[in-house]
């Protein structure tokens, strides 16, 4: 079947959008181009594809495997590409395969593309920067130098997505801002800072996200000959969930519907997750214009079709709220949990819960804890006091510094061992921890008396081997065998310490490997036999670290995530070592590395994350932002601190000055009125989706004091007094 008309899909969280077009993308699919043995036949050079984007990465793997499933179940085989991405993952490839047009077109240095990633962009960026930094040209109240100089590169990023020239960002700030005298100076040397990176960057073939969307949008989709094979290429486009993507994506579809290609696109009015991260609603509804047919889904889900309406009504005037007809106290699928200090109300949540799944009403994994912002204190309450019930507990995209981990601090305490003048990175501790982590082994695990390694159920949790150097032996060797220096820092032979004896056989032979071991590669790196930390590193892991033994999950991201940053890191050092005609010593190099990583910016979040899938037998632990973007549904959802105003601002999840770049914005000033009404309307959007991913029960739990001591009045509060009994003493959950 070929369709003629394009389609716009329209409908509320969890009505069937990603299904509908799905079936859509079946059907497009000509079965008529398999062979009759169902085996594919060889593709045509440039024959006209698929283009089927998503907002996420995660979003695209799952709809890729949701197609390939169904593909397989009817035995159907495509005879040209289905191409599934993500915008900027599009961005970033179309810019990497047309490179040498936009060489030619801005007569850049043939350099080629390197992609930088965040962490690496904020530090190059601050370096370049140093100068107006120091001299006060960029400096905001209340804010750091870090976040000045992200929220400057974020600038870039969101004017960017917007398809707006970035030369036009001090005026667009000015506009919305610009009251005060030292903030239109402030913008102006925003923009040379901008002006200036920019230049750095194509000069050495740099390429950041910013970087990458602005080339796209502004120089290659208006290339005549780019655009040539661009509709050449594609002859059906197929988007899912457009109220998340940036606004220079409708001027991409907008092309290729011009073009002939026939497109199939799904919004959700209610949707606008990434409304504060680049994404404009809006500008993308504006796209239904283009489709002949539209299609509304409105199908019942969780407690939104039912509870929605209310909700707003006690938001707006909880006076006057009424329950819904017929429906009394004892049948609202709402609950309350209500205590005095914040820490009171974890302790009492994960009471609930325990008990909750104690007498077999809900399953942990059909139990989802929702709040606007989740410190590491909360995580850890939480996830300390459920494990203590055997519960376990998944904290949905956790973002933990790559330091964290202990074996990522030894790793890198070893490479401060092997290079030289390293040892201002080193302590006693760290070289402790060292011993310990570097001294694990499958073979300790049978010598441990009274510490038994397996237990029912170790395989779902495997945990590290046993270390042949303990705590207190660790510190005995480092008081004795370790010789700090700045340049040089050894590790010397064991029986410099007086009583090794008392070190024991196994723990001696486990320090003397590795002293062996760092020695022979000092030795390669003196010779300049090592071309890069990262291939140390990738020693190092497999020679003390893997054992080929399964890790844990996390401890596996950690190891990829660190190989992942020193290979990048290697290859933005030598581009720039290669462009400014410099030769820093190795050292040098390593040591910056070292300090990066020490400043906790990174994450253990390696591509690809084969990660098991949250919620499945584990309690889910998400900030709101980390919820609804993973799109999950729940029997039962904790609502933490219902009372705090977070749940009315859009927190991190919302860039500085981001509602300033929205396409269909008039430029005027911004006001009080209008960041009110943009609050009021994402906490509408907000109750609207997490309602319709609850399916049971709502458990409203709220404290009367918030950590910092200062009482909560945020506005669901309405909901508590209105849903659920106002008197403490029948807000219990009655389970």
């Amino acid at each position: 079947m070929v369709f003629l008309d394009s389609v716009w899909i329209e409908g509320a969280s969890r009505t069937g959008r990603t299904t509908r077009l799905l079936d859509r993308l079946c059907e497009q699919i000509d079965d008529r181009e398999a062979t009759d043995d169902g085996r594919r036949r060889d593709r045509q050079s440039g024959s006209p594809g698929l283009l089927v984007m998503s907002a996420t990465s995660s979003d695209r793997r799952d709809l890729r495997d949701r197609l390939g499933a169904r593909m397989r179940a009817r035995g159907a085989y495509p005879a040209y590409a289905i191409d599934t991405t993500t915008p900027l993952g599009f961005f970033r490839r179309e810019v990497l395969l047309f490179w040498p047009l936009l060489v030619k077109t801005l007569h850049l240095s043939a350099h080629f593309p390197l992609h930088v990633r965040p962490e690496t962009e904020q530090e190059l960026a601050t370096a370049l920067w140093r100068r107006a930094l120091d001299e006060g040209k960029l400096r905001q109240e209340r804010t750091s130098e870090y976040r000045l100089v992200r929220r400057i590169l974020d600038l870039f990023q969101l004017a960017a997505a917007s398809g707006l020239p970035y030369e036009d960002i001090p005026q667009l700030l000015q506009d919305g801002f610009g009251l005060d005298d030292d903030l239109p100076f402030l913008w102006e040397s925003m923009g040379d800072c901008l002006h200036q990176w920019r230049q750095w960057c194509l000069e050495r073939g740099l390429l950041t996200y910013a970087l990458m969307t602005e080339l796209y949008w502004r120089h290659l989709l208006p290339d005549p000959v780019y655009r040539d094979r661009l509709t050449r290429r594609y002859r059906a486009v197929f988007a899912d969930d457009t109220d998340e993507y940036p606004a220079i994506t409708r001027d991409l579809f907008e092309i290729l519907l011009d073009a002939g290609a026939v497109g199939t696109f799904t919004y959700n009015p209610q949707g606008g997750i990434r409304s504060g991260l680049g994404a404009d609603p809006e500008a993308l509804q504006r796209l239904g214009s283009k489709c002949r047919q539209h299609e509304q889904l409105d199908r019942p889900s969780g407690l939104r079709e039912s509870f929605v309406p209310s909700a707003l009504q006690l938001l707006d005037n909880p006076a006057s709220y009424a329950r819904p007809p017929g429906m009394e106290f004892q049948a609202l699928p709402f609950a309350a949990i209500q205590t005095s200090s914040r820490a009171q109300l974890l302790r009492a949540t994960g009471e609930e819960i325990a008990a909750a799944v104690r007498q077999g009403q809900v399953k942990p994994g059909e139990i989802a804890i929702i709040a606007p912002g989740l410190d590491a204190i909360a995580r850890y309450t939480l996830m300390d006091h459920l494990s203590k019930h055997e519960i376990p507990v998944d904290s949905l995209n956790e973002q933990r510094p790559l330091v964290s981990s202990p074996t990522i601090r030894a790793l890198l305490t070893l490479l401060a061992l092997v290079y030289p003048g390293l040892g201002h990175f080193l302590d006693r501790d760290s070289v402790a921890e060292m011993l310990v982590i570097l001294s694990r082994s499958p073979e300790n695990d049978i010598e441990i008396v009274g510490a038994p390694r397996s237990w029912p159920g170790r395989e779902e949790l495997p945990i590290p081997p046993a270390s042949a150097i303990d705590l207190v032996r660790a510190g005995l060797i480092v008081d004795h065998c370790y010789a700090p220096a700045t340049e040089r820092p050894r590790l010397l032979p064991v029986n410099v310490f007086p009583r090794w004896d008392r070190l024991g056989y196994r723990a001696t032979q486990a320090y003397e490997r590795i002293v062996d071991w760092i020695e022979g590669q000092r030795k390669q790196v003196e010779e300049e036999r090592i071309d890069s930390a990262s291939i140390l590193l990738d020693r190092a892991i497999a020679q003390f670290i893997w054992h080929g033994s399964q890790l844990p999950h996390r401890e596996i991201s950690a190891l990829r995530e660190l190989l992942e940053t020193a290979r990048h890191y290697w290859d933005v050092d030598r581009r720039l070592q290669q462009c400014d005609r410099r030769q820093d010593p190795e050292y040098v190099t390593v040591g910056e590395l070292i300090k990066l990583l020490r400043q906790g910016t990174i994450s253990a979040k390696p591509f690809p994350v084969d990660s098991p899938d949250p919620g499945e037998g584990a309690v889910t632990v998400a900030t709101i932002f980390q919820y609804r973007s993973a799109r999950l549904q729940h029997r039962w959802h904790f609502w933490l601190d219902i009372g705090s105003p977070l749940w009315l601002q859009g927190g991190a999840a919302t860039l500085f000055a981001a509602p300033l770049f929205l396409r269909d914005r008039p430029r005027q000033p911004w006001s009080e009125t209008e960041q009110l009404d943009t609050d009021e309307e994402r906490l509408q959007r907000i109750l609207n989706d997490l309602l319709a991913r609850v399916g049971d029960r709502l458990i409203l739990c709220h404290s009367d004091l918030a950590t910092n001591g200062q009482e909560q009045n945020g506005p669901l509060l309405s909901l508590l007094s209105g849903w659920v009994e106002s008197d403490r003493a029948t807000c219990k959950p009655y389970f």
